[in-house]
């Protein structure tokens, strides 16, 4: 298994990293594109959708996602996208947190359907517009979401004692939330003091927050992303435990599915976007 996951690790950096230093932006607007339209497959399977309709499902956000390409949106999408964005991040994470796996179902597939595939062209949009903004930006993004959930592993293992939410993901812990707050706090002081002494091609998400919010607004957004990459985990865990599945698909061997590797990415990326653009 670990074999399997280190190769397909390798080839999915062979593919990425190409596309997202190249010096302009469509190759990696198109290639994230892809992998966002087998997300959506893979949301529509989740939530009921088999066959034909789940591939619908997949084609229709990769034409919505070109559409957005070709209209411009993808270097310059108006901010009220990345409002909304959050306006259903923080509401609907809240109630799928209170509903549970158990509650989910409840909600129609069409509904759940729509918020999944709003969800993952948001962030399409975001991770394309972050791509335009830099490299330096866009990889300050990422590396927060990472370093949340390094963080939140290891202060997990090693003090977790209080279940965040058991009947979503038993081993998630307060103590392991924290940690990753903690993480991505001292991981923006440090980025912050290498775009000061280093020429960068863009500030970085750290650099614009503090000239924007100052250094307490700073840490109070760094603390509401962090805990956002923890609800794009957990209700993707949801969707999973509701329909009785441990991966989202077997697309990425050793990895599971492309939603396995890009839920915590969801609501961050275009929450980053909303919370820069004050």
């Amino acid at each position: 298994m670990l074999k399997q996951r280190v190769i397909t690790a390798v080839l999915m950096l062979a593919v990425l990293l190409p596309a997202l230093f190249a010096p302009v932006a469509w190759p990696f607007a198109v290639l994230t594109l892809a992998m966002i339209g087998a997300a959506g497959w893979e949301w529509a399977r989740l939530n009921g959708v088999a066959g034909t309709g789940a591939y619908a499902a997949g084609v229709l956000l990769s034409a919505a996602c070109a559409v957005a390409l070709w209209a411009g949106w993808s270097t310059t999408a108006p901010v009220v996208v990345w409002w909304v964005a959050t306006l259903v991040w923080v509401l609907g994470g809240a109630w799928a947190m209170k509903a549970g796996p158990a509650g989910w179902p409840g909600l129609s597939r069409a509904v759940r359907l729509a918020l999944g595939l709003v969800a993952l062209w948001t962030a399409w949009l975001a991770l394309a517009n972050a791509k335009s903004t830099g490299i330096n930006f866009i990889l300050s993004i990422f590396c927060l979401v990472w370093a949340a959930d390094i963080f939140a592993y290891f202060g997990g293992k090693n003090f977790g004692r209080r279940k965040l939410a058991p009947a979503i993901s038993p081993g998630k812990s307060w103590e392991g939330v924290w940690s990753g707050m903690l993480g991505v706090i001292v991981l923006a002081m440090v980025w912050i003091a290498i775009d000061r002494s280093q020429a960068v091609d863009s500030a970085s998400l750290y650099t614009r927050l503090r000239e924007q919010q100052g250094p307490i607004g700073l840490v109070f957004t760094l603390v509401f992303l962090a805990a956002m990459s923890v609800v794009g985990d957990l209700v993707e865990s949801l969707a999973k435990r509701a329909a009785g599945a441990k991966d989202s698909s077997n697309l990425l061997p050793g990895h599971g599915g492309v939603l396995d590797r890009i839920d915590a990415l969801l609501p961050a990326f275009p929450l980053a976007l909303a919370l820069s653009s004050f």
